[in-house]
């Protein structure tokens, strides 16, 4: 329900914020708009690109104040790779390391998590009082769910209080599953070209390794990785800190 107590609903009309541009999600025009977001994210080259996408398609069909994606990295770490506003930003490193809140809980029990009012909200006190500061009323979580888990957050935010009701959950939650189906091949194309990226670094640094020492292959990746063991450093790091430095990390004594 929009600030004027009408419906949102079937048609997806949206609340409007002032000096931002809404798309008009009326008369039955919503299966096209999610269509055309759909291509979108397919044309989109790379995970941030693909972010952003999300991130501005909800700014304009929920007429929130604010949005951004967190993606959940190994180790319960959060990646933020698209954000409409520094403020979205803030609000993620309050949830960074494991702490409490919205995000969190949605990551976790892959569920909408919903904050109708920061300044009556009483599940995650530290948090709801630090949003405030940042003139955030309104909080709406929902989870990038696929068949493995959780992937991410979306995370809508508004100045106003109780400005997400169950219709703009609805749209959330159809935006979410396009951005999760979305984000998990861009996040793996992502993942193989650095994984490309870092075979081609090795195989230069075995290269000099060879020449250097007259050894063969086997034997020049082998010191590459007794380097990387030693120093605690990432194969990849070690082949370029060689080929920028032409010298090896020390090895800790």
């Amino acid at each position: 329900m929009d600030h004027d107590g009408q419906s949102l609903v079937p048609g997806f009309t949206t609340p409007e914020e002032p000096g931002m541009p809404t798309l008009d999600l009326s008369g039955g025009d919503a299966p096209e708009s999610f269509a055309r977001l759909a291509v979108d994210l397919h044309d989109s080259t790379g995970l941030e690109e693909t972010v952003q996408t999300v991130v501005d398609f909800a700014l304009q069909a929920l007429g929130c104040s604010h949005a951004g994606v967190a993606l959940k990295l190994r180790g319960g770490q959060l990646e933020i790779p698209a954000v409409t506003d520094p403020v979205v930003a803030e609000i993620y490193q309050l949830q960074a390391n494991g702490a409490t809140g919205p995000l969190t809980e949605s990551m976790r029990h892959r569920s909408i998590v919903l904050v109708r009012d920061t300044t009556t909200d009483d599940r995650w006190p530290k948090w709801a009082a630090a949003v405030r500061e940042l003139e955030v009323r309104s909080v709406l979580d929902v989870p990038l769910n696929t068949s493995a888990g959780s992937v991410g957050v979306l995370g809508l935010y508004s100045i106003h209080p109780d400005a997400f009701g169950p219709d703009e959950e609805a749209i959330a939650h159809i935006l979410a599953r396009h951005a999760s189906i979305a984000v998990a091949p861009a996040r793996h194309e992502e993942h193989m070209a650095a994984a490309v990226d870092a075979r081609k670094l090795v195989g230069q640094a075995m290269g000099i390794l060879m020449e250097r020492y007259d050894v063969d292959g086997d034997r020049a990746f082998a010191i590459l990785r007794r380097y990387s063991q030693d120093t605690n450093t990432k194969l990849r790091d070690v082949a370029v800190q060689l080929i920028e430095t032409r010298k090896l990390p020390r090895s800790p004594r």
